[in-house]
């Protein structure tokens, strides 16, 4: 597979990427303020000196604000996979991108001290914990769509993108709960990264692309 070189954003785009951020940093730091559920969209556009329709122009729903890279997550997985090397197997690309995410403690990579307090607030109400959930949903079917553009060799590309992710999520909470729990990011680190390489290896052996 060729890789394709992304053509670098225009200023215009640039633009909105940068309001895009300053809306969603400021709505980050009331929610963790005050929490989620006290805040309202029309404060988050007061606090970022926008109107009410631009923050929704950005973010279609209040969740998105704090889920912000949910569609992050999906342009990383899926150009994963779009871009591996020619003899490279999808696996072995989200693989490599999952390692990068860990040693980068990347946000989607789940393994930094900071993230309990996050994550707390995702519990703690019930919209975001049913967003996080749809998150991961986009994710596969983003995922599987992709495969199957991709990679005619697997026989179930879909199946091999739920096991993807169901893979990928078990790891995450698995970590986030450990550090909830008091643990420190260093201390899980390594058993984490040998979890989601033995995730790998298991997945690469169950659809033989490896």
């Amino acid at each position: 597979m060729v890789e394709e070189k992304k053509a670098e954003p225009s200023l215009r785009e640039r633009k909105k990427q940068a309001t895009r951020q300053r809306i969603s940093n400021v709505a980050t730091g009331l929610f963790f303020e005050r929490g989620f559920d006290e805040v309202t969209v029309a404060e988050v556009a007061r606090a970022a000196d926008v109107s009410a329709m631009t923050v929704f122009n950005y973010f279609p729903r209040k969740e998105d604000l704090f889920l912000d890279r949910i569609p992050e997550a999906v342009e990383m997985f899926t150009e994963a996979v779009r871009q591996r090397g020619p003899a490279e197997s999808p696996f072995t690309a989200l693989r490599a991108l999952a390692l990068q995410l860990i040693d980068q403690q990347h946000p989607l990579g789940g393994l930094h001290d900071n993230f309990p307090h996050f994550w707390r607030i995702v519990i703690d109400s019930p919209a975001l914990s049913a967003r996080a959930r749809e998150g991961v949903e986009e994710v596969e079917e983003a995922l599987a769509r992709t495969l199957v553009e991709t990679a005619p060799e697997l026989s179930d590309p879909h199946l091999a993108a739920a096991m993807t992710i169901a893979a990928y999520r078990s790891l995450y909470v698995t970590t986030a709960r450990r550090l909830l729990a008091g643990e420190r990011a260093a201390t899980v680190a390594n058993e984490h990264r040998a979890r989601m390489e033995a995730a790998f290896d298991a997945l690469e052996g169950v659809f033989g692309t490896g």
